[in-house]
């Protein structure tokens, strides 16, 4: 039986070399689950939230791709919205010199109304009185002082409610920075153990997950198909004005998507792009890569802006990849935000 599982891996492994981007990780993972070498290490906490090892190595973060490479992968773009991403340069080399435990979904909804059962915390959204976003089918942007896409801030939103429907097992969103490291905090006290938010360098490092292209699926934006739930033909129904940004394709989802339900990158973790964005612990620097250390950056010591990486199930391919960076204040909370968590290992694990 052993052998023939392990024919079965070989084929798979084979098959996936000819096989599109978007397929081929979904079946490396399949061969990998059966007891490869590569297959993830995962340990669940107290809430249900499932970590994966993510090994200590070295990459190279950031982008230096041109304008001209860019518009032709992103034709409707618009050259000056590609030359307006000189924050991902100069592209460095970064060693992360401690292995760690990285969530591998993001943390859901269900998870999130446990820890506050739990904990007793208080969301912001909440404790402000002011709410959160949320979706309105019937809400212009134009009316609002600042043409945010959603509506708020409002009491009636928050992240029980971001206008849209979803269960446990969807992503928590309407989270904010301080909410996230809250619940981190919260789970440390609990568990003895360290958690906290992944800095930007750990967050890129396991997104690539040894890769070097635009994603961890390919170069390709319809790499993103079978890998992430983001802006597509579904989405693209309530926001036909941004049909040309859309990817060619659908992913079953208009909004967020349960977790876990796209193909894993080579560590084993999943939505690393689209669905939510994912809150980081730096603080946002523009200029931050031409002065950061090679070992284990952190971010800027000073700053009011914090980091958010990954995409969203609304965000267009271009803002989807590995090295796209975004920010917003601590208290920022949005139906596109949501947060995964680092676990740090302890002496002696893997």
């Amino acid at each position: 039986m052993l052998a023939k599982l392990a024919a079965f891996q070989r084929w798979l492994k084979g098959m996936s070399k000819s096989l599109p981007s978007r397929v081929a990780p979904a079946l490396l993972w399949i061969a990998c689950t059966g007891g490869c070498a590569h297959a993830p290490a995962v340990i669940e906490n107290s809430l249900g939230m499932k970590f994966v090892h993510v090994p200590r190595g070295e990459f190279l973060m950031g982008s230096e791709e041109s304008v001209d490479s860019l518009a032709s992968a992103f034709p409707a773009y618009g050259r000056e919205r590609l030359a307006d991403l000189t924050d991902e340069s100069p592209m460095h080399r970064v060693r992360i010199t401690q292995a760690f435990y990285l969530g591998q979904h993001e943390v859901t909804v269900g998870q999130f109304r446990r820890f506050l059962a739990l904990s007793g915390h208080v969301p912001e959204s909440v404790a402000d009185g002011t709410g959160g976003y949320g979706y309105n089918p019937g809400y212009d942007p134009a009316a609002s002082a600042r043409g945010d896409t959603f509506q708020g801030r409002d009491p009636r939103y928050s992240w029980r409610n971001p206008g849209f429907v979803q269960d446990d097992d969807h992503p928590v969103v309407n989270v904010s920075w301080n909410d996230a490291v809250a619940l981190a905090r919260w789970l440390s006290g609990r568990e003895g153990v360290t958690y906290r938010l992944p800095s930007e360098a750990e967050w890129e490092y396991a997104c690539r997950a040894g890769t070097r292209t635009r994603y961890h699926a390919g170069d390709a934006p319809e790499s993103l198909l079978g890998a992430a739930a983001t802006f597509e033909q579904d989405t693209a129904t309530r926001w036909p004005v941004w049909r040309a940004f859309a990817l060619p394709g659908h992913d079953g989802h208009v909004f967020t998507a349960p977790v876990g339900r796209f193909a894993p990158n080579a560590f084993g973790l999943h939505d690393m792009h689209g669905n939510v964005w994912e809150w980081v612990a730096d603080r946002y620097g523009e200029r931050y890569y031409a002065q950061s250390p090679t070992d284990d950056p952190r971010g800027p010591d000073e700053g009011d802006r914090r980091v958010r990486r990954g995409g969203s199930w609304q965000s267009w391919p271009l803002y989807s990849r590995c090295a796209y960076r975004n920010w917003n204040t601590p208290a920022s909370r949005y139906p596109l935000l949501g947060v995964r968590l680092l676990r740090e290992s302890r002496p002696g694990e893997r």
